[in-house]
């Protein structure tokens, strides 16, 4: 639960927390920091914060490093920026032994806020909200794999011919979970002692596959709790002998998907979307209709935000149960926005991130894509009845390629989120593509071994 500065000494005092974590998301979505005494953090870190070095929100998933990036750790002599800890996300972390955890902001030595940083990314398009009065909630429904190997074990076989916790589909199924339920309570029991509601959790499509949904908050709060889900769920599958991952795409089976919920408020906590319209928008308002209207509108130029990786772009395939096309529909999941619920309930499910995106990215482009829509009042189209997949609509990115040359080109994504994190952001895609141009898969040994 929630920590406050008292409660964090007095537990201190008590003997039952030593070490605090600051911790940092980078530009993968990952917890980045390190491990503080508690005296040396109530003392120092709390009030003036704590250096690190700045290739932090500059690096590739090997944390590999190099020029190009808007933050330049070569040019910077690889010297600290400040993170300065957001109190409000102090909490104790019941996976770690005594142990607290702090999610901080990046700050440049004269007090500014890093721009590229994803929780200022994600600020800069609250702030954008609050000008006009409105405050966002948000929920994410996430999926992860688990399989009987370890994360060792998993690691020495190159991660191949691994054994799935379950053998066949267990989706919404009440039986065949039994070597899901122990890595899979653990981790629900984990998160409602760090402050989560855990509101549901089933099994999934793929073998292994499973789900737990949090309960919906302020958006940046409800970021800051995937984040940590994710580090404290792999955490605790190491300690119990097994290994999950978020991946979008393991194999040819079904991908992990990160489904994101999100409606407007106003300042008082008035829902904004549910209004009077008729039809397939029975219930909609109007505001609700240009946000909506602005996710399809920006959806292709900001998929990098949502997709930023690869192995993103197998998920997203058709007959893969993942949106390929720009459409929307009234509880239609084969769309890539999905309008659900009715009245204070009403919000938009958004389909496109998988497992791998970075929250904060993700809930950031749906937001600056709703104010485009809002500021610019659009029209929305006719809703897509039936199979959107196989309906005659523009289609999305297909490849990392593809998006980060539409992200780099795009007018909008340059307004809404200014060309430092544009440019960055592209070159961290840029990045990802040239490792994997590098590397020389499975699938081409296979083919070429013998036979070519």
């Amino acid at each position: 639960m929630p920590l406050t500065l008292d409660q964090l000494r007095a537990a201190a005092a008590a003997g039952e927390i030593e070490d605090v974590v600051v911790a940092l998301p980078d530009l993968q979505g990952r917890l980045q920091g390190s491990r503080l005494s508690v005296d040396y953090f109530l003392d120092h870190v709390a009030e003036a914060g704590f250096g690190a070095c700045v290739y932090l929100l500059a690096v590739d998933v090997d944390m590999n490093t190099g020029p190009g990036y808007g933050i330049d750790p070569w040019a910077a002599g690889f010297g600290d920026f400040i993170l300065r800890p957001d109190l409000a996300t102090l909490r104790r972390v019941p996976w770690l032994d005594r142990t607290a955890l702090v999610i901080a902001d990046a700050h440049w030595p004269d007090g500014s806020p890093v721009v590229a940083a994803p929780r200022q990314v994600l600020r800069a398009q609250l702030d954008r909200l609050a000008a006009r009065g409105l405050t966002a909630l948000a929920g994410t429904e996430l999926e992860f794999l688990v399989f009987r190997e370890s994360y060792q074990e998993a690691w020495d076989r190159g991660y191949r011919d691994l054994r799935p916790a379950t053998r066949y589909n267990v989706d919404y199924s009440l039986q065949g979970l039994g070597e899901l339920e122990p890595v899979v309570r653990r981790i629900k029991r984990a998160m409602a002692a760090a402050g989560m509601a855990v509101e549901t959790a089933r099994g999934e499509c793929h073998p292994g596959q499973y789900e737990i949904v949090f309960r919906y908050a302020d958006a940046l709060f409800t970021c800051d709790n995937h984040v940590l889900y994710k580090t404290g769920a792999k955490q605790i599958a190491a300690e119990e002998g097994v290994a999950l991952t978020f991946m979008a795409k393991y194999d040819e089976g079904e991908g992990n998907s990160c489904h994101i919920h999100l409606s407007l408020r106003s300042a008082d906590g008035a829902p904004v979307f549910a209004g009077h319209g008729t039809g397939e928008r029975a219930g909609m308002s109007r505001l609700m209709e240009h946000f909506v209207a602005g996710q399809l509108a920006c959806l292709a130029d900001f998929t990098l935000l949502y997709a930023p990786n690869v192995n993103s772009y197998k998920r997203l395939r058709p007959g893969s149960f993942a949106p390929v096309n720009v459409a929307w529909g009234r509880d239609n999941r084969t769309c890539p926005i999905r309008v659900v619920g009715s009245g204070e309930s009403l919000r938009i499910e958004h389909r496109v991130p998988g497992g791998d995106a970075n929250p904060y990215l993700a809930v950031a482009a749906i937001l600056a894509a709703g104010l485009y829509g809002i500021e610019q009042e659009l029209e929305l189209e006719p809703a897509r009845e039936g199979n959107a997949f196989q309906a005659s609509a523009p289609r999305l990115p297909a490849t990392l390629r593809d998006a980060v040359e539409r992200w780099e080109a795009s007018a909008l994504a340059r307004q809404a989120f200014g060309e430092e994190v544009v440019d960055h952001y592209a070159r961290a895609a840029r990045a990802e593509l040239a490792a994997f141009e590098a590397a020389v898969t499975d699938w081409e040994r296979v083919r070429g071994f013998e036979r070519l």
